[in-house]
């Protein structure tokens, strides 16, 4: 089979209509280029996934030299077509299109380097590792999620800026693992509801897992399934030029997002090992190489590719450079005033002075003082942020009424109409938090996004890839303690605290008044290179800031919020709903002769980079430290010492008004007493 596969590649015409050497190389030759390429890495990395991109050479070739808009000179031309691997693991296929059309990061030396320290080809794609890697992929399901929110945020700003400056398509190589993932489901039900026309799915249709043949596991039809959720469908033989082609030139003309289903053998051109789990997962073997060399007419050493192919190849990578070229020339002939906000928001600068409003809002509520919960106070800075910040775009998963993530200024996004600012994710928790890492990795919007804290468990492997791709994406997570209450502990976030902080690059903010809300609010969206989590009270809680610093408070991630009256003995620690109990314990200490300082830490991570004498200074050198907070306690021994305490859950919640769970529970103005007098 793969022996008559490659004589029929061999006489099909690539019918690019490029001149010079890409005329004259075949498709087959080009292909066969990427195979080898990611054979000789694989074998010589001695671990690595050969299969899927030998399987996929074909739909890549005619992808990257027919269809794709790009320019390998300049990966960063913001017209560009997305290209997606979602089945990361195949990664060669994505490295060796970026060395052979020429991105310049991308050597020979690189590929031979493959899933070595330090190369840029690590063992799945890495956003910011190499021009050219839009996304990082590897946990399947989340590259073709990411590219719904390219897709979407494509459309958004085609309807802002016209199709002058934004008009390019996303694909997608996803394989059977990726549609086996429950997040895709949920982005595909999305896609196809709102009609993303400019989103192309390859799915690699091998039939093959590591386990062995796809039958073991799964026996849906996934052309029915897409097609129900609103999908243009396509099978096609992956290994035909011809086909590919006229399959992806209907999908473009479709007006709905597109499955190709490509029915491909993996390890294509392997003497023995084609078309089985062997290859998925393993190098080939020095026999297996020499034997598929053979077969593919691939008399070329190692890492070899002859100069005629290669030029071919570095042709496809300069096809865009001419259409680069005018869109420049049409960015240019924008209105003065129009081009000046497409460039700010693509370069993802915040405007001259947009702190102000923030500055007001503090004020109004210092002289007001009201008792707000945090969410409130957070659906109230939105409303002072959402005009003047027009890259902002909102959206909750089906909690917008509970999150107050939408305010007078927005409209909804709607199938067919991407004027709006706020998506209704519907109750697509992991879909919307890998669509907002699409939408920012995109560029040109700031995605916000609400659930429950405790939903983050659904949210929790987009949140971490938004942390490892240093991406601006703010989760805004409400309901973030015991007290929400009558909801119970299926709802009770205990042990969510911890865990956001134990992930690097993760910025936790749980605010204790609407001051702090808008101080974490500015931090969140200043923090260009590193996510956010909002984490919010359900019940008010009464302001804690009685006058306005000239510094964001917040931005120490903790500050000595209320001084000990008397002589210092002990150091009361919070955050968030609990800074209220605190200095209720600090009114009853002062009463029994117990001078207390009130310590607010909205973020631990930014408290963690502050020096160490201004840590202590806070901290109290020579006090008692008690910390309080309705969640697990673990972590707080970082901060107050060995001979400090907790007070805190020690289990899950449960099913009360908010004031009885903090009574039941003991987390109390009367138990921070108890325990300070217990321990002095």
């Amino acid at each position: 089979m793969v022996a008559e596969m490659a004589m029929q590649i061999d006489t099909i015409d690539n019918g690019t209509g490029l001149r010079g050497a890409l005329d004259e190389v075949s498709h087959r030759d080009m292909a066969n280029a990427i195979r080898a390429l990611a054979m000789d890495a694989v074998q010589r990395a001695n671990s690595g996934h050969p299969g899927m991109p030998m399987g996929m050479a074909d739909v890549a070739t005619v992808l990257f030299t027919r269809f794709l808009k790009f320019d390998s000179a300049r990966p960063d031309w913001p017209d560009r077509d997305r290209f997606i691997l979602s089945a990361g693991h195949g990664s060669m296929l994505q490295y060796a299109l970026l060395y052979l059309t020429g991105y310049g990061d991308m050597t020979l030396d690189e590929l031979k380097s493959f899933r070595q320290i330090g190369s840029r080809t690590a063992g799945h794609p890495e956003y910011g590792h190499a021009a050219g890697i839009e996304t990082t992929t590897g946990p399947l399901g989340q590259g073709i999620a990411n590219a719904v929110g390219m897709a979407l945020a494509e459309r958004m700003l085609n309807t802002r800026f016209g199709d002058e400056v934004v008009d390019h398509y996303t694909y997608v190589i996803a394989g059977d693992g990726c549609l086996m993932e429950g997040i895709s489901h949920e982005a595909a039900s999305l896609a196809g509801h709102l009609g993303l026309g400019k989103l192309i799915v390859f799915f690699d249709d091998n039939e093959i897992s590591i386990d062995g043949p796809t039958s073991l596991a799964v026996s849906d039809d996934q052309l029915a399934r897409f097609e129900a959720n609103g999908w243009h469908v396509d099978s096609i033989d992956g290994h035909d030029p011809d086909l590919i082609a006229s399959a992806i030139e209907k999908a473009q003309s479709s007006g709905r997002p597109s499955l190709i289903a490509c029915r491909t053998v993996i390890g294509f051109g392997a003497p023995t090992k084609a078309g089985t789990a062997s290859t998925h997962g393993a190098p080939l073997g020095a026999d297996e190489i020499a034997g598929t060399r053979k077969n593919l007419d691939w008399p070329h050493a190692e890492f070899e590719v002859p100069s005629r192919i290669l030029e071919a190849w570095r042709a496809a990578g300069g096809r865009g450079a001419d259409e680069s070229a005018a869109w420049e020339a049409r960015r240019e002939a924008l209105d003065a005033s129009i081009r000046g906000e497409f460039d700010r928001q693509l370069a993802g600068r915040l405007p001259d002075n947009w702190q102000a409003p923030l500055e007001a809002f503090k004020q109004k509520i210092i002289d007001e003082k009201p008792s707000l919960a945090t969410r409130v106070s957070s659906q109230k800075v939105l409303e002072t942020l959402t005009e003047i910040l027009p890259e902002l775009i909102a959206g909750s998963a089906d909690l917008t009424g509970s999150n107050g993530t939408r305010v007078a200024a927005h409209s909804d996004v709607a199938p067919g109409d991407f004027s709006g600012s706020y998506i209704r994710y519907g109750v697509r928790e992991h879909g919307m938090a890998a669509a907002m890492n699409g939408m920012s990795l995109h560029g040109g919007v700031i995605p916000y996004g609400g659930t429950f804290l405790v939903f983050t468990d659904y949210c929790r492997p987009a949140i971490r890839l938004s942390a490892l791709m240093e991406q601006r994406v703010i989760y805004v997570m409400t309901h973030d303690s015991i007290g929400l209450g009558e909801d119970g502990p299926t709802h009770q976030p205990v042990e969510h605290l911890a865990s956001l902080r134990a992930m690097p690059n993760l910025n936790l903010y749980r605010p204790a008044d609407a001051v702090e809300t808008a101080e974490c609010w500015q931090l969140a969206l200043e923090s260009s290179d590193t996510p956010s989590v909002l984490a919010l009270s359900r019940q008010g809680v009464p302001t804690v800031r009685d006058s306005l610093s000239d510094e964001n408070l917040s931005a120490f991630g903790a500050y000595v919020l209320a001084p000990a009256p008397i002589t210092h003995q002990v150091t009361l620690i919070a955050s968030g709903s609990e800074v209220s109990v605190v200095l209720a314990a600090q009114e009853q200490l002062r009463g029994r002769g117990i001078g207390a300082s009130v310590v607010s830490m909205p973020c631990w991570d930014l408290f963690a980079r502050q020096s160490d004498e201004y840590q202590q200074e806070v901290l109290g050198s020579q006090t008692l430290r008690i910390a309080v907070e309705a969640a697990v306690t673990f972590g707080w021994e970082r901060w107050i010492g060995h001979d400090g305490m907790v007070i805190g859950m020690h289990g899950f919640g449960a099913s009360a008004p908010a004031k009885d769970l903090y009574a039941h529970f003991k987390i109390t103005p009367e138990a921070v007493v108890e325990a300070a007098e217990a321990r002095l």
